[in-house]
Formats: structure tokens, sequence, C-alpha cells
């Protein structure tokens, strides 16, 4: 597996997102631990390195589950957590919190569950209208200070809040939706990132999924699964994302292999300061992504892959689009 550099903070261009471990998608069925430790397991076997979780997926289930599978495994981890969307002072999950004394309190619980004296890379997960970014990374560099953290990022921030956040102390990464049809962060965002020499760390980018072809109608997502609602997944825009989906299994086709390694071997295309985090918890899905290391596109491929018409629909429902700072 190829490594990359996050400002400073090496990791293998192939993450793995432990999201779903926490049963955020329930097209896969119920939640199974042993699946899931067996997955990370197999991830670092193939040469992931980079585990990518937060205290809001479950919550705190997923870090559990990360705690679990790294212990004796430690040293071959790069650690990522994020905070910011549970509340400690009363407020519960969902409410967000970027507070000095939130983030104190949510690193120790972060520390416990992860079962581990650091965290490698911490992320602010959703910009907080509410308390300054000065604050909340004032409060991040303390734990720098103190060797709880290593290196902090920011998640779905505008390039203002970035600029004024790394003007505080270093930023490692920021993670932003980015993928064949969410291609808004090469406007403003890598740009900016490129300048201020912070890595970049795609999630989603198989789509919520859309992008491995396995969806070709609304009845193959749970009634249960949020996806259900999400813009992109439904009506006319469904219809015309299969566009998308399915000139990437064209290519896949072509070049003998699945549409959700197209998918992520774009992706590694697009610079070697991008690491994206594909989720899952199979061990079959993380041999089939951590492949995509080994893909080669053609020109005409990645010509044609370059101009593909992004997806149709707003990229959250408005509640969730409305918590992200633009």
């Amino acid at each position: 597996m190829k490594h990359v550099s996050l400002g400073g903070l090496d990791v293998s261009r192939i993450g793995l997102g432990a999201m779903t471990m926490a049963g955020t998608y329930t097209s896969g069925g119920g939640l199974d631990d042993a699946e899931s430790i067996r997955t990370i397991h197999r991830a670092l076997e193939l040469g992931v390195t980079h585990i990518d979780t937060a205290e809001i997926y479950g919550p705190f289930h997923s870090e559990e589950v990360v705690g679990q599978a790294i212990k004796g495994r430690r040293d071959q981890v790069v650690v990522a957590t994020k905070f910011g969307l549970v509340s400690h002072s009363g407020g519960g999950p969902g409410v967000t919190d970027s507070s000095a004394a939130n983030v104190r309190a949510a690193v120790e619980g972060s520390l416990k569950r992860l079962g581990t004296d650091h965290i490698d890379l911490y992320y602010q997960h959703r910009v907080d209208p509410n308390t300054s970014i000065e604050e909340t990374i004032g409060a991040l560099a303390d734990l720098v200070v103190e060797g709880k953290v290593l290196h902090i990022g920011l998640s779905e921030a505008s390039p203002a809040t970035i600029r004024r956040a790394h003007a505080v102390h270093p930023l490692a990464a920021l993670q932003t939706e980015y993928s064949l049809w969410t291609r808004d962060p090469e406007d403003e965002l890598l740009p900016l990132l490129r300048e201020l020499g912070v890595g970049f760390v795609p999630y989603s980018p198989l789509g919520h999924g859309f992008l491995t072809g396995q969806i070709r109608t609304p009845d193959d997502i749970p009634n249960d699964d949020w996806r259900k609602t999400n813009p992109r997944f439904t009506g006319e825009n469904f219809q015309r994302n299969l566009r998308v989906v399915d000139e990437v299994k064209t290519i896949a086709t072509e070049a003998g292999v699945t549409p959700a390694q197209i998918a992520l071997a774009w992706l590694l295309t697009r610079g070697d300061d991008i690491a994206p985090i594909p989720g899952t918890r199979r061990v079959a899905r993380v041999e089939e992504n951590t492949a995509a290391d080994t893909i080669d596109l053609t020109p005409d491929q990645l010509k044609r892959l370059d101009n593909l018409t992004p997806a149709a629909g707003e990229r959250h429902d408005e509640t969730n689009m409305a918590a992200i700072d633009q």
C-alpha cells in the first residue's frame, strides 16, 4: 500500500472509515461487532494504517469497536476520531458543542473507548456556530502540548474557517465529502489546502454506496436507512444519478475491476495529499477497496471520469446541510 502525507502525518493512501460499524447504514443487515473487528484486522493485514471513527457514531459504539480491534496492534494504526456533535454538559448526542470544556470532556471519553493514551488525528466534526474557532483550536493545541492528541483537523469547514484555525495551530487535515459525484472541493478547498500544506481526507468516496453500482432502485434501500430521504437517492435525482454510475460501470468492465475500485482509483489520481476513507464493516469489501491502490487508469478512462456530470441533488437533507459551515 502506498502512503501519503497529511500535513506531516504519514498514512496509507486508502484508509478505513468505521461509521458503518455503528449501524449508520442498514442495507447490510444487523450489527456484527465480531465481523467489524475482523474487517479492521484484515485492513491492517492489507497495509491500511488509517482508521477513522467519531464519538457520535453509535454514539460511542464505533469507537468501542475500533478500540477492541486495535488492542495489541496500536503501533500499526493511525487513529483518527472526531468530537463536537455530542455535548457532554447535558445536551447529549446531536448537540453541536466545541467549547473548550466540551473538547476536554470529549477527548477523555474517546481515549478510554479507544484504549489508547493518544489520538493521532483529532477532528472537530462540525463547526460550532456558538464557539469561536480560535477557542476550539486553542483547546486542541493544549491537548497537543499534553500529548493526548498528535495532530488536529477540521471536518466540513469553509475556507475562511480553515484559514482562521490554521493561524492558531497548524492543521494536518480537512475531512469533507469528495467523490466522482461530489466535486465541490475542487473549486476552493483543494487549492487552499495545498497553499497551507494541509492534507485532504475524502469521506464517502463511493457516494454513500451509490457508486458501487449495487443500488439500482430506491427499493434497494431499507426504510430505516438514512439514505432513504437523502436528496440524491430520491425521485428524479435517483434516476439521473444512475447515469453517473453506469459510466463508471462501463469503465470498470473495460478495466476488469469493480465500479467501487474505479471510483477510488480516480480519487487517488487527484493528488499525493489525498487519503480517502471508504467505510465498510465487511471483510470482502475492505479487500475490494484496498485493491484500488494497484489500479492504473488509462488517459482515456481518466478523461471520461473527469468529465462525468456530478450528482443531481444536494448531498444532504436540509437539516444536515444547514449544519455545514459554508
